[in-house]
This record gives C-alpha cells, sequence and structure tokens, in this order.
C-alpha cells in the first residue's frame, strides 16, 4: 500500500520505542568511579558496578587513560581536585597511583611467601615424620613364615 505523499502509514499510532542514545559519561565521573571501584573492598566492587550500570570493562578502560594521563587533560582548572559523589577529594599524582599500587601488589607478595614458607614447614615435619617412621620399619624385623 503506497500513499501519495511518499510517507509510510502508520500503523499502531507512531514509533513504538525511541531510538536509544548512548551514554556520555564526563572525565570527572570517570575518575570519581575509578577512585571509588579502587578503595572499595573486593565483595564491593560488584555492587558499584551494578548501581552505576556499569561493565566492568569501563572502569579498565577509564584507569589505562587516567594512568596515561588522559582523563586530566580537559581543562586548566581541573588538576588539583576532582569532585566526587562524596565532595571533593584531592586528585593524586601518576607517583602516588603507582606507590598504591605497588604497596598492595607488596602485600599480596608478602602474604604469598607467608603461605609458602608455611607449607614449606609443614612439608618438612611430613618428611621428618616419614623418614622417622621408615628408619623404625627398618629396625623392625618382620616374623618369618616358613
Amino acid at each position: 500500500m503506497s500513499t501519495s505523499s511518499g510517507k509510510q502509514p502508520a500503523s499502531g499510532g507512531g514509533d513504538p520505542a525511541p531510538k536509544p542514545s548512548r551514554r556520555v559519561f564526563s572525565p570527572e565521573y570517570k575518575l570519581a568511579m575509578v577512585a571509588e571501584y579502587e578503595n572499595a573492598a573486593n565483595g564491593e566492587k560488584g555492587a558499584i558496578l551494578r548501581r552505576e550500570g556499569l561493565y566492568s570493562s569501563h572502569i579498565i578502560e577509564w584507569t589505562r587513560a587516567r594512568d596515561a594521563g588522559q582523563l586530566g587533560q580537559f581543562g586548566a582548572d581541573r588538576t588539583d581536585a576532582v569532585p566526587t559523589a562524596a565532595g571533593s577529594r584531592v586528585k593524586k599524582s601518576a607517583e602516588q597511583i603507582e606507590l598504591e599500587k605497588l604497596r598492595r601488589q607488596n602485600e599480596k607478595l608478602q602474604a604469598d611467601l607467608k603461605k609458602t614458607r608455611m607449607a614449606l614447614d609443614i612439608m618438612g615435619k611430613a618428611h621428618a615424620l616419614l623418614e622417622e617412621l621408615s628408619e623404625s620399619a627398618d629396625n623392625d624385623n618382620p616374623p618369618r613364615r616358613s
């Protein structure tokens, strides 16, 4: 069915759903979300993503951009503070961010080292026990059958 004006006939009274628009996040929002995500405990990180409707890939991408200095170059007056939902927070320098990252990595490695040392201690005790049992078994002569 065609109309003389070239328009398609309306079926049902209009556009059923408006075309979705792409979300755009400001640099301030990105920095605030990265900071909140990094400062959250492991169990709370997923809750932050769900609350904001974000994906972990957003945080990863924004963290890389922040570390590369791409999020802090949008204004000359933004270098001293980054506003957040809870107020304003002093912006961390790249050295401070790297220092925090290295401290977290150091804590994790120290915990891993402690676990490894405990495991080696247990293995050493188990080895000594098995060696002692082996020696006592060698000294005991089992009865011979004829």
